[in-house]
């Protein structure tokens, strides 16, 4: 039987684990949170792709989230600038992750433990032996990286490769569907809806709740609203926390300053409609996300495989990380499947992926260049016109791509 490590214990890893073992191999799956993962991350788009790759690893997708019937994009003053009929279905991490960990048999994890380098340099032709922050050595036909935007095995193997901040953050947060007022629940909870203050971007729509219950009174909306933030001093604002450090890959939510989430709430009345207003005020917890770009001009190394946003990390706007993630692990197991030899398995699913990965990542930039702090050139220019208005904005924002 052959063998795999997978590294990276989320979405990504799970899915390329379950796969990997419905197509007949030995699994190790390492994380390196000693605890679930099932409590973090906040809402998703599917899309009918996701769905395919999910049942191909044996998920019940049956009640996955909550379906959103209509889009519509709100003038400040709460009038309609843009409605359109299209039918999509929302959904929250923690109910996807459950989805995917049910499929992992728990003697196969190794939770709290970290990958801590290779032994030798990855080569064609050779089994991949990794270490591990424990001590223990692993030897396997096969590693797949899937353990995220700051991975440490695509660091090991390309370290020239780096994300790239797209110049605007993400505040984003869930809030329960009990705490809105009638009104807020009338005018959102059945929508996928949006409010466009100069260049910026507020949008939400309806998951499923903490116990992925997706009926009404016990859902949960997901809101995320883009802001500019240069690099020169706004990101670093926003980016230092309670304990005087800066955080510029990424803050934990509860070293947020209570002045910048109180300035965002303020920002929010001013420039949102009620709804989205009332909105981020009862939000428990709103965190924030620096919007990055990544790109990999290869996704093999010998018998290592990049995966998921260890790979390529696209821009939300297009909503289509999980799924291609995702199916980058439908990829994998197929071109395993067509291939005897790893590394030339390993090739095929490289030029891929690498084609897909670059084709949602330059679409996200385009969905995005009217929220960058600073336009870099005049195609970027003509990017944000072609996407600034409401008509565009409602029909490309998380459209699954072909």
């Amino acid at each position: 039987m052959k063998t795999a490590i997978v590294i990276g214990g989320s979405l990504a890893g799970l899915a390329a684990t379950a796969l990997l073992r419905g197509a007949g191999w030995s699994v190790e799956l390492f994380e390196k949170a000693g605890s679930s993962l099932e409590g973090r991350g906040a809402g998703l788009v599917t899309h009918a792709e996701l769905h395919r790759g999910l049942a191909r690893a044996g998920c019940v997708i049956e009640d996955l989230g909550v379906p959103v019937p209509q889009r519509v994009v709100y003038d400040r003053d709460g009038s309609v600038l843009e409605q359109w009929d299209h039918l999509q279905v929302f959904t929250a991490w923690g109910k996807l992750y459950a989805v995917l960990r049910a499929q992992v048999p728990p003697e196969v994890i190794r939770g709290g433990v970290a990958f801590a380098g290779f032994a030798e340099p990855p080569a064609a032709g050779r089994r991949v032996v990794a270490n591990f922050s424990d001590g223990r050595q692993r030897s396997a036909d096969l590693l797949v990286a899937a353990d995220g935007l700051r991975s440490t095995v695509r660091a090991a193997l390309a370290p020239e490769v780096q994300p790239e901040y797209a110049g605007y953050v993400a505040w984003r947060g869930v809030v329960e569907e009990s705490l809105l007022s009638p009104r807020t629940r009338a005018v959102l909870m059945d929508k996928f809806a949006f409010c466009i203050p100069p260049h910026e971007q507020m949008l939400g729509y309806p998951v499923a709740g903490p116990q992925g219950e997706v009926h009404e009174g016990r859902r949960r909306y997901n809101f995320v609203w883009y802001r500019p933030a240069d690099t020169a001093s706004e990101l670093p604002r926003l980016m230092t926390g309670t304990d005087g450090k800066v955080y510029l890959d990424g803050i934990a939510p509860h070293l947020l300053d209570p002045k910048i989430i109180a300035e965002m709430r303020a920002d929010a009345v001013r420039l949102l409609t009620t709804e989205f207003a009332e909105i981020t005020t009862a939000t428990p917890q709103p965190l924030i996300q620096p919007i990055f770009d990544l790109t990999s001009p290869r996704m093999a190394f010998g018998p290592v495989a990049l995966m998921g946003d260890a790979s390529f990390v696209a821009r939300p706007h297009c909503g289509m990380g999980v799924t291609k993630a995702v199916s980058d692990a439908c990829t994998l197991v197929d071109s395993l499947a067509a291939h005897a030899d790893i590394s030339t398995a390993l090739e095929h699913y490289s030029r891929q992926r690498v084609a897909a990965g670059d084709k949602v990542v330059d679409y996200a930039r385009q969905l995005g260049a009217y929220m960058q702090a600073q336009v870099q050139s005049e195609a970027e220019r003509a990017r944000a016109e072609q996407f600034r208005t409401p008509h565009a904005v409602i029909r490309h924002t998380a459209i699954a791509m072909h």
